[in-house]
């Protein structure tokens, strides 16, 4: 594939502070080290600058077991499912050519999320017991927003992105976002660009796990996903990189190893997005009132409850969260909780109590999204 790797092509750069932190041995001592560069990089992060604005809209509530969401932590009886909600985020900013930017993270398309095997193999479970999909339709799903209707709502084209970005490739079609020259199964023509000729960031690993898949891998992709799109659609960085005062794409293995955290400095200071965990229990566990979060705390000694639905490697995910909590700034309304809003947030619905949110954030929202930046 002919891709885009010079970070200068997209106005980016480096982040050094993290330079071979990843590779350090023993673990403790990597833990210590991504800790400590992670602390050091915010003091330089926050000294360059804000982003111009960034909004937040829902997309989609979808189910989720509970046992993968806080690595079978909670210990009451519950229902086996509870609900995520898919949340895409714009964010406008200036690169470090000084040319504005806008980035769309998160532009979750749902009907390409159902053809991930999870989801199809969960589909055709329940389709087995009468009323089992009517019931989690009802319970479990809801629709908000697609992400081209986000657009419309913010006042924004197509041709108005540049960039678009998730922090791993999940239950992503790529091909409903960048378009493809292959007609997808149960579709009649070619899709078209979601985004006109707006580019994805990815990591190289993510691409490279999706092209190449694992068995232990393959139920949270979308196998054929690459299927007719065009490889210089895909501007792949390795690492960390920055791509302009206030905004960075942190890399945070674990979850999945080309895994990636947007980082935004904003007048409340920084606010860190990943889909590590699904609430703030997961990264603030000594603070959940979800039964048995802190109980997982207290007798693991640990700082955190990782979303392990995967687990390819667990204690890089450890890290990858400690690296998240470090760069976050405590949040205005509440000082206790930092401000890490979860890419796909556990839903604060009563009906899954007592699995439910101990405090969320619910969204972001800073200065004014305009048209017609490029």
């Amino acid at each position: 594939m002919t891709l885009t790797n010079s970070l200068s092509d997209i106005g980016a750069r480096a982040i050094p502070e993290f330079d071979g932190v990843h590779d350090v041995w023993p673990r403790g001592d990597r833990l210590r080290a991504v800790r400590e560069a992670a602390a050091a990089y915010k003091v330089r992060f926050k000294a360059q600058g804000q982003i111009r604005a960034v909004k937040s809209v829902d997309i989609a509530a979808a189910p989720y077991p509970v046992h993968y969401a806080f690595h079978d932590a909670v210990s009451v009886p519950t229902l086996p499912l509870i609900s995520m909600i898919n949340r895409m985020i714009v964010v406008q900013y200036d690169d470090f050519d000084g040319r504005p930017r806008t980035l769309v993270f998160e532009p979750t398309m749902p009907e390409g999320s159902a053809e991930a095997p999870f989801y199809a193999n969960l589909q055709a479970l329940m389709a087995k017991v009468p009323g089992a999909t009517k019931f989690a339709e009802t319970l479990m799903l809801k629709y908000y927003n697609e992400p081209g209707d986000v657009l419309d709502q913010l006042g924004l084209r197509p041709e108005d992105i540049d960039f678009c970005t998730f922090d791993h490739l999940h239950v992503q079609d790529p091909r409903m976002i960048l378009g493809s020259t292959e007609v997808i199964d149960g579709e009649s023509e070619p899709r078209q660009p979601l985004f006109g000729d707006a580019k994805m960031l990815v990591h190289s690993r993510e691409l490279a796990t999706l092209q190449s898949l694992h068995p232990m891998q393959w139920a949270w992709y979308v196998d054929g996903g690459l299927g007719g799109v065009d490889p210089s659609k895909f501007a792949t960085f390795d690492g960390d990189i920055e791509l302009g005062p206030g905004i960075a794409l942190l890399w945070t293995p674990g979850h999945t190893d080309g895994n990636h955290s947007l980082v935004l400095n904003t007048p409340d200071g920084v606010w860190v997005s990943s889909e590590n965990g699904i609430s703030l229990d997961n990264w603030q566990p000594e603070l959940s009132k979800i039964p048995g979060v802190r109980k997982y705390h207290e007798h693991f000694g640990r700082e955190i409850c990782p979303n392990a639905n995967t687990l390819e490697d667990s204690l890089d995910q450890y890290d990858s969260m400690i690296k998240e909590k470090t760069m976050a700034d405590p949040c205005k309304a509440d000082p206790r909780w930092l401000q890490i809003l979860p890419s796909t947030e556990l839903v604060p619905w009563k009906r899954f109590w007592p699995v439910v949110p101990t405090f969320c954030h619910g969204g972001i929202s800073y200065g004014e999204i305009q048209a017609g930046l490029r």
